[in-house]
């Protein structure tokens, strides 16, 4: 699939009259990529240069409009995608968002629908704000107290809201703090300090019981507990020139202030080298597609009036990328079948051999494009789609066996069948049996006759029966205890030929019984090495979970917080114990899961039973 090219961005979600709908042809644009996707989002306050920023990591002067008005220019959300400049094989997804706290809009609580949905989108969050981290900018910034209310990590309410931050830090991007138009020095105590021990300072709490001070707090501690990687970078005013303010999106960089050129830079090297690929919980990496249907999924739960669940939006991607797993393994294992096969084959187990192998590879190619197929309902879907396959394939090859067989009997048996009449003499029989015997002898030296060789050739045989009868009862050469004899001979030979070709069956038979053996043992074997991943990065995901709790707690601790900080103790608890459940249950949760598949899995079974009835009857 094409990777599509953007010249300029697109609204990905429009914003009409504080009504969110999801543009269809940017959806269209994010169908089209296949590869994993870094998703950068801009918010803040309208007209503090986000648009510039933006454009910048897209490597242009101008793409997202920048305005040079006091009017805010971007409406809803918009899309650019450019390849990764430093990661082949992924997409970087640039979103800018409509400047929050716009005068001129209707409805306040679209602003923080905004904010939620860049959350919700992006690996990446970028915060832009004006002047300094100060308490003005931070109440700026109330949009994240407001995201317990706005988001759900599971189907289930969160009874707990902020205090159980737990699920949120799961999902939730990094995030980065743009200072623009910074005219401080970056000092403390006289000493100088780093732009991330800027934003780390700012974010200390205040003490004091004071309302404001609390409502400061708040989204102190809410930035803290959301966002355990933070960054902060501080910009110089672009240029003190406000003509050229006005047109940044024309203007060279050479006629920017070079302070500024190099905190820009330092900048977009940053989320060049650091931004992350989207991934949900469970490590699933997203990719344009997917990350398409999650724009759909969370602007229809919020024009529905619910409120976006995570959950809920994952299993709608596991419904549509566990669809698209089947066929795409589905189709993998027909091409390779098709390359690897030349019909028709020596053998029945040539064909089960070559299928075993495309299955193992299927099986892989959906393991590695499914996702939380927790009822296995996908994986017994390809099992029967790859079922059918095979049988197709047997049939062709089946048919390419006749065919070919036919042909070179015909070959073979056309000078014997045009002089049939001749051997009505006497001594004929001997003289039609030696040249039959021939054409079997010919007929055999063959090579790759496939799986219809005896069948054809018993075909055959039987359509000679009548005529070599009637050849010997003609030939006065033979006594009648001679011709009895021979006809005695013919009949036991039929007979074995017959008892041969049941022989062939039966063992095709079970050849075709060991095959779905191993493909039933394959599936459970790939399977148990899914499940066993997926509880490791269950086990490492909590594991970051607890190490960023511990970490805020002892933040706490020493900045004179302790109740704050024994609040958190339950919470820490709680992932220990969980963290111990889960090493300790592993092996017992995935033996279990395999042990309720396995009858489920065993299920799809194409054995023709009337034939192997008739089959083991013969031998009775």
């Amino acid at each position: 699939m094409a990777t599509p090219q953007m010249m300029s961005p697109i609204c990905l979600v429009e914003n009409h009259k504080d009504q969110l709908s999801v543009n269809q042809k940017a959806i269209e644009i994010l169908e089209n990529i296949s590869q994993p996707v870094v998703v950068v989002a801009i918010v803040g306050l309208y007209r503090t240069g986000k648009s510039y920023l933006m454009n910048r990591l897209a490597g242009q002067n101008h793409g997202f409009p920048l305005g040079s008005t006091v009017q805010s220019e971007t409406k809803g959300i918009w899309m650019w995608c450019v390849p990764h400049p430093t990661k082949p094989e992924h997409m970087l997804v640039l979103l800018d968002t409509e400047g929050l706290g716009d005068v001129e809009k209707g409805d306040p609580k679209n602003d923080s629908w905004i904010f939620a949905l860049a959350l919700l989108l992006s690996s990446t969050f970028v915060y832009n704000s004006m002047g300094t981290i100060n308490h003005q900018a931070l109440e700026q910034l109330h949009y994240v107290t407001e995201l317990t209310e706005l988001i759900r990590a599971k189907s289930s309410p969160n009874p707990d809201g902020i205090k159980n931050s737990t699920e949120f830090v799961s999902f939730f991007p990094d995030f980065v703090w743009a200072v623009r138009d910074f005219m401080l020095e970056l000092q403390k105590d006289g000493e100088s300090i780093t732009e991330d021990e800027y934003l780390e300072n700012a974010l200390k709490l205040i003490s004091g019981d004071n309302p404001r001070i609390q409502a400061s707090n708040l989204t102190r501690k809410c930035i803290r507990l959301f966002f355990p990687k933070r960054k902060c970078f501080v910009f110089d005013q672009p240029t003190c020139d406000k003509a050229l303010l006005r047109k940044l999106d024309t203007i060279s960089e050479e006629q920017l202030d070079p302070m500024f050129q190099e905190q820009t830079r330092a900048f977009v090297s940053y989320i060049f080298t650091d931004a992350k690929i989207k991934t949900l919980r469970e490590g699933i990496k997203v990719t344009g597609n997917l990350l398409g249907t999650l724009v759909t999924t969370y602007v229809g739960a919020i024009n529905s009036g619910a409120v976006p669940c995570l959950d809920d939006a994952v299993t709608t991607l596991a419904q549509r990328e566990n669809s698209a797993a089947v066929q795409k393994a589905a189709d993998h294992y027909s091409e390779q079948m098709d390359q690897r096969l030349m019909l028709p084959t020596d053998t029945l187990q040539e064909l089960l051999d070559v299928h075993t192998a495309c299955e193992k590879e299927a099986i892989a190619v959906f393991m590695e494009h499914s996702f939380k197929d927790e009822t296995q309902q996908f994986q017994k879907k390809l099992l029967e789609l790859i079922d059918e396959k095979k049988r197709m394939f047997m049939l062709k090859n089946e048919e390419a066996s006749n065919y070919y067989c036919q042909e070179e009997l015909n070959r073979l048996s056309k000078a014997f069948m045009e002089t049939i009449s001749t051997f009505s003499v006497p001594g004929g029989h001997k003289l039609y049996m030696k040249m039959r015997e021939k054409i079997e002898h010919d007929y055999w030296q063959v090579p790759r006759k496939g799986v219809k060789a005896s069948e054809v050739f018993q075909s055959f045989l039987q359509s000679q029966a009548i005529i070599e009868s009637s050849i010997l009862q003609a030939d006065t050469a033979l006594t009648d205890g001679e011709k009895a004899i021979a006809e005695g001979r013919a009949q036991r030979e039929e007979a074995e030929k017959e008892l041969e070709l049941l022989r062939q069956k039966q063992e095709e038979l079970q050849q075709v019984i060991e095959a779905q053996e191993r493909s039933y043992k394959e599936n459970l074997e790939q399977l148990k090495m899914k499940l066993m991943q997926e509880q490791e990065q269950l086990i490492k995901d909590h594991n970051i979970m607890l190490e960023r709790q511990q970490q805020h707690q002892k933040a706490l601790l020493e900045e004179g917080f302790r109740k704050q900080a024994e609040e958190m103790n339950g919470e820490i608890q709680r992932l220990r114990s969980t963290i111990n459940d889960l090493k300790e249950n592993s092996g017992t949760f995935v033996g279990h899961v395999l042990k309720e598949v396995a009858t489920l899995l065993a299920a799809p079974v194409s054995l023709p039973v009337m034939a192997v009835k008739s089959i083991f009857s013969a031998f009775q």
